[in-house]
């Protein structure tokens, strides 16, 4: 059967001006900044509005450890939304934005698939309202007033050899994750080594994600630790008298951007950390915008639970206050073969023993979920023509005796009404009042007993290593009185461990920890493991050779 690419999906639907949009959610033409017909900024100070009001019920996101084969998390997500929406709930979707990085790479996009999808997609995908750019010029701004403050004397002792503070860009190119610059005499700057983050790795859009106001916002960008000087004191971005600067850059960006899915549920799709160099989650203040004026938000956590969700509960609902009411596990029967063994190209035949190894990585993001943190689950199976009866079924089985039901999503192929059991059992999970929701680590513990409770409660590991200086480090940032902070891990997406290759639940292995710094605007401490790469590289054959443009401005070859 062939079925229309998702842009062709996207290109063909009849969508309801933003302000329609807005005018059903309840925000006035006030706080509203359109960006063309279909898209627009809310002002933040609706907060001044809307604090006061009952919150809705938050509904989390989440899937097993990703695979070439996909599993469909954010197609639920929308799918979901919708779903909620045609069952009579007020319902809103809280979104990551799309980096262009792994848009031009080969992950694509992050506006859903088939008729689960936000929109305009071409303009979410790439551009869209600016947020990243500005996130990359004020990450770059105080790159310059750093290299700057160095070449005009250094009266803050800057050692240009303990500098943390990288420049960035928003795309996939491995050739400037180590570089030196300044060279050519000392008119043209000090010579170092230096490298290049991809922008949602910049510490910028972890403190744009979980700024409160924008008050909070320059407290925050203040407070980022960019170099050591010559006694190991730490020098901030205060020190340079730069957050002034970057809260201006970014005083537009800290606004939630508003748009629809193809069935009129709105979603705010807002700031975009990556979960396997970042923390994953969307902004903050989208969260809680939508919690007021919506009956449910469903959001997404970026990559698996054991990367995406677990930072959601440990740093994002920890920071702002939020608890999720329920949460949804999105697997694929093609997904949990290749977890068991399954090379890509017979993933459509049915194989059950593969499927049931494979299985062993769904429940044990389910046991996380549900026995580490305390809060109801569902799995939902984003269904393939290919599946069979028989696998489905092995799903539902293995699932029921986890006490967790397995329901089938066919929101690609079918939109909201393909996702009404899913969010019948989602509406009943998030009324139950068995929560016990807490956190996988007490933030008084030591940074190495919160890197040890990750790595074992979370992965599975059998404990954590720790080479060359991150020991060192770690000691350091303790003295430095931000041993008290919470933890991002660094971890590939591709495995419970840090070995991609290590696939479904690994046994007999340790997590690697090889560098730790800290991100003390965001409020956390990174813990970098295995072969992670802040600065991503595009594939052999990267998605951007299949994109074009006609002379209509028609797009094509995104996804």
């Amino acid at each position: 059967m062939n079925y229309k690419s998702d842009i062709q999906i996207a290109q063909e639907a009849k969508l309801k001006k933003i302000n329609e949009i807005a005018a059903d959610l309840g925000i006035s033409d006030d706080y509203l900044e359109n960006y063309g017909k279909y898209k627009a900024k809310v002002d933040y100070n609706i907060w001044d509005d809307l604090s006061e009001r009952d919150s809705g019920k938050l509904i989390l996101v989440t899937a097993i450890t990703p695979t070439p084969a996909g599993e469909g998390k954010t197609t639920t997500t929308v799918g979901l939304g919708d779903a909620l929406s045609y069952l009579g709930n007020k319902t809103v979707i809280a979104l990551r934005e799309p980096s262009l990085g792994p848009v031009f790479g080969v992950k694509g996009g992050a506006a859903g698939g088939g008729y689960a999808q936000v929109v305009p997609m071409e303009d979410i995908n790439l551009h869209f309202t600016g947020d990243i750019h500005a996130v990359t010029t004020a990450n770059n701004l105080i790159a310059a007033l750093m290299d700057n403050h160095i070449q005009q004397g250094n009266i803050l002792n800057i050692d240009s050899r303990r500098i943390i503070w990288k420049r960035c860009l928003d795309m996939n190119d491995r050739q400037l994750r180590f570089v030196v610059d300044g060279l050519g005499g000392k008119i043209n700057g000090t010579p170092r080594e230096d490298g290049f983050d991809i922008s949602v790795a910049s510490e910028i859009m972890a403190v744009l994600c979980l700024s409160k106001d924008l008050e909070d916002l320059k407290k925050r960008v203040g407070s980022i630790v960019i170099a050591y000087n010559f006694k190991g004191e730490p020098v901030t971005v205060a020190d340079i008298k730069g957050q002034g600067a970057v809260a201006v850059l970014l005083k537009d960006a800290l606004k939630p951007n508003l748009v629809q899915t193809l069935e009129h549920t709105p979603a705010f799709i807002h700031g975009g950390p990556f979960a396997n160099i970042a923390h994953g989650c969307n902004s903050v203040m989208a969260t809680k915008i939508a919690l007021k004026l919506g009956d449910y938000v469903v959001t997404e956590a970026g990559f698996g639970a054991d990367l995406g969700a677990e930072k959601f509960f440990d740093i994002k609902c920890r920071m702002s206050g939020i608890k999720p009411d329920a949460v949804v596990i999105v697997a694929s029967v093609r997904a949990l073969k290749h977890h068991g063994g399954v090379l890509k190209a017979d993933l459509g035949k049915e194989n059950i023993p593969a499927l049931e190894k494979g299985i062993e990585n769904l429940l044990k993001h389910v046991d996380n979920v549900t026995a580490i943190f305390g809060l109801p689950a569902v799995v939902a199976v984003n269904r393939f023509p290919t599946d069979t009866d028989a696998e489905l079924s092995s799903i539902e089985k293995s699932c029921k005796e986890r006490n967790v039901k397995a329901v089938l999503s066919e929101v690609w192929r079918k939109g909201g009404k393909g996702g009404v059991e899913l969010a019948k059992e989602v509406m009943r999970i998030a009324g139950s009042k068995k929560k016990d929701f807490r956190f996988a680590y007490d933030l008084n513990c030591s940074v190495k007993e919160k890197i040890n409770a990750i790595a074992t409660g979370i992965y599975g590991a059998e404990g954590a290593d720790y080479v060359g200086n991150a020991e060192k480090q770690i000691e350091e940032l303790e003295n430095l009185g931000f041993g008290q902070l919470p933890i991002c891990m660094a971890k590939t997406q591709y495995s419970l461990s840090d070995d991609p290759k290590k696939l479904g639940v690994p046994d007999k292995f340790r997590i690697a920890v090889r560098n730790v710094k800290v991100s003390a605007g965001a409020g956390f401490i990174v813990a970098i493991t295995g072969d992670i790469m802040t600065m991503p590289g595009l594939p052999k054959v990267p998605s951007a050779e299949s994109i074009d443009v006609d002379n209509k401005g028609r797009i094509s070859g995104l996804f």
